[in-house]
Parts: structure tokens; sequence; C-alpha cells
């Protein structure tokens, strides 16, 4: 059996060529504009979202603890006038993001706790 025409000299090495840039085309139209990802990205952005989802679903009991604290309209008034970048501080150091259990507050509970407030008013 003879190999085809378009295997043999010159042309296999177009054939190879051509194959080869395909190959890579795919994978930079795939990874580029494909939504590809590389399992450790999907594992890191699965686990950023759980985390997310996480401290959503805690900033209730921090947002109950700030409402039921001493002084809760001098300290709401304070975080309303602390920059935003810095009202998941300032409810971190307050201690109210600090979970039952826990002996350390948790800053995207904090974070998350800051924005439930802005929005509660």
């Amino acid at each position: 059996m003879q190999t085809p025409a378009f295997l043999q000299g010159d042309s296999l090495k177009r054939f190879l060529q051509g194959a080869l840039a395909g190959a890579v085309l795919t994978g930079v139209i795939g990874f580029a504009w494909g939504g590809w990802t590389l399992a450790s990205t999907a594992r890191q952005m699965a686990d950023d979202r759980a985390n997310v989802a996480v401290a959503e679903a805690l900033s209730p009991i921090c947002v109950d603890k700030f409402q039921h604290s001493a002084d809760v309209v001098v300290n709401l008034a304070a975080l309303k006038k602390a920059d935003t970048w810095s009202q998941g501080d300032f409810i971190e150091k307050g201690g109210w993001a600090t979970m039952p259990g826990s002996t350390t507050a948790d800053l995207a509970v904090a974070r998350a706790c800051a924005k439930a407030l802005d929005i509660i008013k």
C-alpha cells in the first residue's frame, strides 16, 4: 500500500506545520476567548466564591451583634464617616465580626457586615 501524495516529501512538511499551527491557534482561542481554564484556576475561583458565600452567610450574626451593642448610634455614625475601604477594619476592630466559638475576627465577614449595615441604615 502506498502513502497518499499529500503525506510525501514537501507536502508532509506543510501538512505537519498546518496541524501544529491549528493546534496552537485552537489553544490560544480556547483559553483567551473560549472560556477554557486550568483546573487550578477553576479550583481557585470556586474557593473564592465559597469564601464570599460563607462571609455573606455569617454577616447577619455580625449585624445583630452590632445592632445590639451599647453605643449602636455612635458606632453607626462612626461607620458611616469611615472610608468605604476601611469600614471592614472598623467592624473587625469593634469585635462584631468575631463569630461564636472563634477568638479572632474575620475580615471577610466584617466587610460583608459593613456592606449589610450600609444597606440597612
